[in-house]
């Protein structure tokens, strides 16, 4: 019989229970919020790790170990992360368009100035340009990754992976103390809400992006890589590069030319 160069994905129950944890998550933030407890919010983490957890767990079985992810199926795994990042790019949009819309031509409620009135935006020249150097580190170290898992270096692909890891999380801890700073919130007029939003989903992705490359890094250390088929690693390669330039475009927009 002749294999299929397709991969078709067997029943799973994963997107059921991922969806159920995505609304999970946003009722028990609203809940949250309005002082209705958490015991939802802890219920849609619980939910969502344990399906990150089997989810990759089958992923990287039907890749490494029973060899579905044939060459057919890793050029549609590619074409689907690039519309993926392509997607995360109309997201940022939104924001941006936001931000322009309303610091290009403050009106009369903000005292038609931009910042506006009473809001005292934070020093781009201290944590944020912190910020910007470690994120560019952290591009630089994962494409060491990259070039090391194509020379069958294991050994410097873990090092770099590591360090790429670890300015990931300082880079969060960095924004937690950045926030905790500021003298101003998310309701203070639009320049809170643009400043809050478009940063804190940032910092989201940048939280998501080093999950992402945890799970590359103990896969390179499983030996689940080849020097010619880590589609895994790539991937999360690709996701942090975008990170990183999106950073570039907040720092510039939001931190150095808004304030």
């Amino acid at each position: 019989m002749t294999r299929n160069p397709y991969h078709l994905v067997e029943f799973s129950p994963w997107p059921l229970t991922g969806s159920m944890s995505a609304l999970f998550l946003t009722t028990g933030l609203s809940s949250w919020f309005h002082s209705y407890g958490y015991t939802l919010l802890l219920l849609a983490f619980l939910l969502m790790f344990l399906t990150m957890f089997q989810w990759w767990r089958d992923i990287t079985r039907e890749s490494t170990f029973q060899g579905l992810h044939t060459m057919k199926v890793y050029k549609g795994l590619r074409w689907g992360m690039l519309l993926f990042i392509i997607s995360e790019i109309c997201f940022f949009f939104a924001f941006f368009w936001a931000y322009f819309h309303s610091s290009l031509a403050p009106n009369t409620d903000i005292g038609a100035c931009w910042p506006p009135v009473s809001i005292f935006p934070l020093n781009p020249f201290q944590i944020p340009l912190l910020n910007t150097a470690v994120l560019l580190s952290s591009g630089v170290s994962v494409t060491w990754a990259h070039h090391s898992l194509m020379n069958k270096n294991l050994k410097s692909a873990t090092q770099s992976m590591i360090i790429t890891i670890i300015l990931g999380f300082y880079f969060t801890t960095l924004q937690a103390m950045e926030y905790m700073e500021t003298s101003f919130s998310i309701s203070d007029s639009i320049y809170g809400s643009t400043f809050f939003v478009a940063t804190g989903f940032h910092g989201l992705h940048v939280i998501i992006g080093s999950t992402f490359l945890f799970m590359s890094l103990i896969r390179i250390m499983m030996n689940h890589f080849s020097s010619t088929h880590h589609f895994g690693f790539e991937a999360a390669a690709w996701y942090w590069h975008f990170v990183d330039v999106v950073w570039l475009f907040l720092y510039t927009f939001i931190y150095w030319w808004g304030s």
